[in-house]
């Protein structure tokens, strides 16, 4: 199986990594993310230009939380939409959380797992989804995204997510993260990373493929429980989902 964690480290700008573990034992360490550069596209849209009408309640332990999922992202959304229809979700744990990072949940393995177990590891044996990136959607706060393991292709693990919750990010932050990724964030985007906050070194790293339209608060809340040295939330905070049509 695969360890689909999220390594997090800070070098003048924070990184984010994703490393894999193999069936062995592995001790896993930080690392800074590919130094390849992104492929350049097409010119950034407006946020709401992109399209998204599948929409997903997020009942949690401690509030609910609604996402709209991208059209822009076909099988990203595809793939959720089968496992929340499936009752795939239902019961899992949100296992690790950071705050002013991110949560994260989805490992089928966190269904009646055992206080203190480590997490994190399941879903390897499914099929990854391949990466849809675009640069019109971005880690703002609230972004919901695929976790991934190693592989080079980016492609995403087929059932494990985050949601970001982030910081507000400096423009000169910015500027240079867009001279490392070769491309220009927009003005809108430049906003909303300066006042909502988000996470703008994982854009182009990681697929989002949904934002958060109601519940930040839950984020927030789910973010800042008391949680043991591997992130895992010492109360367990279970999920359950339905789509609404």
């Amino acid at each position: 199986m695969k360890l689909f964690k999220l390594f997090f480290c800070t070098v003048t700008i924070s990184f984010l990594s994703l490393g894999a573990m193999a069936q062995s034992k592995t001790t896993t360490t930080k690392k800074n993310p590919s130094t390849s550069k992104s492929p350049a596209t097409a010119p950034v849209k407006k946020a709401d230009e992109i399209p998204g009408k599948t929409t997903i309640k997020i009942t949690t332990d401690m509030g609910v939380v609604i996402v709209r999922l991208y059209d822009a992202t076909p099988k990203h959304r595809d793939n959720f939409v089968k496992l929340v229809e499936q009752g795939f979700y239902d019961s899992l744990l949100f296992h690790r959380i950071i705050q002013g990072f991110m949560i994260q949940g989805g490992d089928p393995m966190s269904k009646n797992a055992e206080p203190g177990a480590m997490l994190g590891m399941g879903g390897g044996d499914m099929e990854r989804i391949p990466a849809e990136f675009d640069q019109k959607i971005i880690h703002k706060k609230g972004a919901l995204a695929a976790a991934r393991d190693g592989n080079p292709e980016k492609a995403s693990s087929a059932c494990q997510f985050y949601i970001v919750q982030g910081n507000p990010t400096p423009e000169e932050q910015l500027d240079m993260m867009s001279k490392q990724k070769g491309y220009v964030y927009t003005p809108e985007q430049k906003n909303i990373y300066k006042t909502l906050g988000g996470t703008p070194f994982l854009d182009m790293e990681y697929t989002v493929f949904g934002e958060v339209v109601s519940g930040l608060n839950v984020i927030d809340k789910i973010a800042a429980a008391d949680k043991d040295g591997s992130d895992r939330p010492k109360k367990d905070i279970h999920m359950k989902m339905e789509l609404i049509k």
